[in-house]
């Protein structure tokens, strides 16, 4: 994910925090050989995916033996949660996916392109404005490529299909997919941040929180300290995405609402009621 992050040469405000500036100047001197490797941005994203799903297999763990745990799970009625060999199972696709497709893939942007680093760091109003703008144009990109791949058949046989083996989704399924599909998302991540001439650094903070809501949406647990929480009717979560891969004719858009919504394509989650 950092390909088009040592791309970018927007200017940056020279009031940026000090505390951001010498994080930045840190980052950018004494690991300016890592930042521009042509196998970073694979490294990196399928590294971070795994660790951000390291506590909900915890909780899959759990869930058999906690009553509050279980209460938590979605599809709590649907069956025990995935076993370790699914799990495993599911780390070797994804890992096959990244050698034969992602990584050879993002080498060869990264090798087509002129990487450099911009020596001011953004202010702190900077990253956020960039990275709410990011989730925005992504959750628009996404929803229309998504949409397109449940209504054009060929798109789902070959494309998207993949995905939906998982009716009742996990953490880690949430990038158990078609390289081709894991593909179009990174490029769609990418062109988001491009387009909206993101600051490096809000670009890798983006990358690093859309990883985590793609984890979570997918995780299979309505938790109550999750985004879709405080913001009920702008964020889905993973009720509304829980919808999606069981009924598959809804809920197309990953995390916000507001495009199901307006092209009447939101389905309500249907939940029990959880333990006080």
């Amino acid at each position: 994910m950092f390909v088009s992050a040592m791309n970018n040469l927007s200017s940056v405000s020279p009031q940026g925090p000090a505390v951001l500036q010498g994080l930045w100047d840190h980052v950018r001197v004494t690991h300016i050989s890592v930042l521009r490797s042509p196998y970073l941005p694979a490294l990196y994203a399928f590294l971070t995916h795994v660790l951000l799903c390291a506590p909900f297999l915890v909780l899959d763990s759990l869930a058999s033996v906690s009553p509050r745990v279980q209460s938590w799970r979605i599809a709590a009625r649907s069956g025990p949660p995935p076993s370790l060999r699914k799990w495993l199972k599911c780390l070797w696709r994804v890992l096959f996916s990244y050698t034969i497709a992602v990584l050879p893939v993002t080498a060869l942007v990264q090798a087509l392109r002129s990487p450099r680093v911009p020596e001011l760091a953004p202010t702190s109003w900077r990253i956020c404005a960039d990275v709410v703008s990011c989730f925005l144009l992504f959750d628009t990109f996404f929803f229309a490529w998504h949409y397109a791949m449940h209504r054009v058949p060929w798109l789902y046989r070959h494309v998207h299909q993949t995905h939906h083996q998982h009716h009742i989704p996990f953490a880690l399924a949430a990038q158990d997919a078609n390289p081709l599909e894991l593909v179009s998302q990174l490029v769609l991540a990418l062109t988001s941040a491009w387009l909206l001439g993101c600051h490096p650094l809000s670009e890798l903070i983006f990358h690093l929180l859309n990883s985590w809501l793609a984890v979570e949406v997918h995780c299979g647990y309505n938790l109550p300290w999750t985004l879709h929480r405080l913001l009920p009717s702008i964020v889905g979560g993973a009720p509304h995405h829980h919808g999606h891969h069981r009924q598959q004719n809804g809920n197309f858009a990953p995390y916000f609402t507001h495009w199901d919504r307006l092209c009447g394509t939101y389905r309500a989650p249907v939940l029990r009621k959880q333990r006080k």
